[in-house]
């Protein structure tokens, strides 16, 4: 090849890999705001469509759950006990009930007592309500903590509790949370234990219960400790729910923001995750429903 040859081949292979790159990819039309589609209905079954209550106060919970229900969703939690048995009439199932909360943890020897009570009744609640999950966490750090002291009181607690677990079918599911965003209470948790993902897990292999998973927060992991696929393929085994949100922000799963949901709901399914994914997103759109619509559509593999 001559000179003016290699030249004329190389503009056009240029070209067309520029070509290629502004090309939209099939996964950032469904993330796209524009691509919302208010009629969306979940299609297919590959995971189990969720949603975190709080997240779309003050809408009246009924309300909400009867949007869920229609958009195909299978399950919802983060809600009062005292809706259980309308939402359950409403065909949707409890994917995960409460217990202790993030910030009093057992951690702190202090908390020990009032954990274990808390994650007793959670059992006890979802036992009752056909839900298999509750969730627990580590607990906020706290002055002259020991570290080595606060992760064998984390351990010894849960092990006081998972053989009432372990009898009623019931998994509890460690949540791993960011410590690094401080603009708003629900968005970060500055000084929480637990907010590297890969310790969590070695918690959770410690306790050695079949009955003992990790709540894998997507939003809580990219921001922590990003790398999102392969550390879900790393943790597989140890995986037990899923929650998704858009980073930066906690928002909507659109353009916006950072994470590949499209991806990483295939890399779910590749590792054999087919359970709840929750939606635990705060909507900024003028039409909340909308915005959940959109984040089934984004994940709906």
């Amino acid at each position: 090849m001559n000179r003016r040859s290699f030249f004329r081949s190389s503009t056009a292979l240029a070209a067309a890999s520029a070509g290629a790159a502004l090309a939209p990819r099939a996964s950032a039309a469904v993330i796209d705001k524009a691509a919302a589609d208010p009629a969306y209905k979940i299609k297919n079954s590959g995971i189990k469509h969720t949603l975190m209550g709080w997240c779309w106060k003050p809408m009246d919970t009924l309300v909400l759950a009867q949007h869920a229900k229609d958009i195909g969703l299978v399950g919802i939690e983060g809600i009062d006990k005292k809706y259980y048995p309308d939402v359950k009439k409403l065909g949707l199932g409890i994917s995960l009930v409460g217990s202790h909360g993030f910030a009093k943890g057992p951690c702190n020897p202090e908390n020990r007592d009032f954990v274990i009570k808390s994650l007793t009744e959670g059992i006890d609640l979802a036992a009752d309500v056909g839900c298999k999950k509750v969730i627990t966490f580590t607990g906020m750090k706290f002055e002259g903590m020991d570290r080595g002291k606060a992760i064998q009181d984390c351990l010894d607690t849960w092990k006081a509790v998972l053989p009432h677990a372990e009898k009623k079918g019931i998994t509890l599911v460690l949540e791993h949370l960011n410590s690094r965003d401080s603009s708003h209470p629900m968005k970060g948790h500055p000084g929480y234990f637990g907010d590297d993902v890969d310790f969590c897990v070695d918690l959770i292999k410690q306790v050695g219960s079949p009955n003992f998973k990790l709540l894998f927060d997507i939003y809580h992991v990219s921001i922590m400790n990003g790398d999102v696929i392969r550390r879900m393929r790393e943790h597989k085994e140890y995986i037990g729910h899923l929650h998704t949100a858009g980073n930066p922000g906690r928002c909507e799963l659109d353009e916006n923001q950072e994470i590949n949901y499209p991806a990483i709901m295939k890399a779910a399914l590749e590792i054999g995750y087919h359970d709840y994914v929750a939606h635990e997103f705060i909507p900024t759109w003028d039409d909340p429903i909308l915005a959940l619509r959109h984040a089934c559509m984004v994940c709906d593999v």
